[in-house]
């Protein structure tokens, strides 16, 4: 089947469709993050503790793999939804889906990193026998260093998401095809996850991101589901745009 013919064939698929698509992809994505990402770092990271981390890491290798692919998944999901994302809201204002998407694919990137770093602290354990030239504490230094960087890198994953979260809800705002209720909250959300940019502010305010962020995330993510989006509204949205 040439490329052609497939990109026709996606060019015809309904939006709303599309938007189910999304809402699936989205929850494939939140599922892979927080269980590659935040899960993963609570059951393995001893803080201050290379000895610990490393010997949870070797007696859980299984697990700890799972949580890299995890995380890996979830890239991959992100990739997917933000083409999805930006092809919905092209019609309410080009410019602005073009932004969101240029923040989601930054956030994409550093998952990427974030996931590299925990395979990185994997290999290093596993293999810390064989690098001549460190010694069996300097092994388990260095896979400590790799896990607070896989820690910071889905921090800075977090700012970015707020960043795409904001003009994605701006764009709700703005359409006809999506209860504008969710655009708020969704923006709400964002700048809560932009507070990433200070940590003792993220973290001393994290049940009220946390809160909000229910408000808009599990709104946004059910209607997808359930609804998609309002077909009709979305082709005269389309329309006004294009002409």
């Amino acid at each position: 089947m040439s490329t052609t013919v497939m990109t026709d064939r996606v060019a015809k698929v309904s939006p709303r469709v599309k938007a189910r698509i999304a809402g699936v992809l989205y929850a494939l994505e939140g599922t892979g993050a927080v269980f590659g990402g935040v899960y993963f770092r609570g059951k393995f990271l001893v803080a201050g503790n290379a000895a610990a981390t490393a010997a949870t890491i070797l007696a859980n290798e299984p697990l700890f793999r799972l949580g890299f692919a995890a995380a890996l998944l979830a890239v991959a999901f992100h990739l997917s939804y933000t083409v999805l994302f930006y092809d919905l809201f092209r019609p309410v204002n080009r410019t602005v889906s073009l932004l969101a998407a240029f923040f989601s694919l930054l956030a994409c990137a550093l998952q990427a990193f974030a996931a590299l770093f925990q395979l990185a602290a994997l290999l290093i354990v596993g293999n810390g026998s064989t690098l001549s030239g460190f010694t069996g504490e300097q092994v388990q230094s260095l896979a400590l260093l790799f896990l607070n960087m896989n820690a910071q890198a889905f921090n800075i994953y977090l700012i970015f998401f707020g960043f795409w979260l904001i003009p994605i809800g701006y764009l709700i705002l703005r359409s006809t095809f999506f209860p504008r209720i969710i655009g708020v909250f969704l923006m709400l959300d964002g700048v809560g996850w932009v507070t990433y940019l200070w940590p003792p502010l993220a973290t001393a305010i994290y049940p009220l991101i946390a809160v909000v962020a229910a408000l808009g995330e599990l709104p946004l993510l059910l209607w997808l589901l359930v609804v998609g989006l309002n077909a009709h509204r979305w082709q005269e949205q389309a329309s006004k745009q294009s002409s």
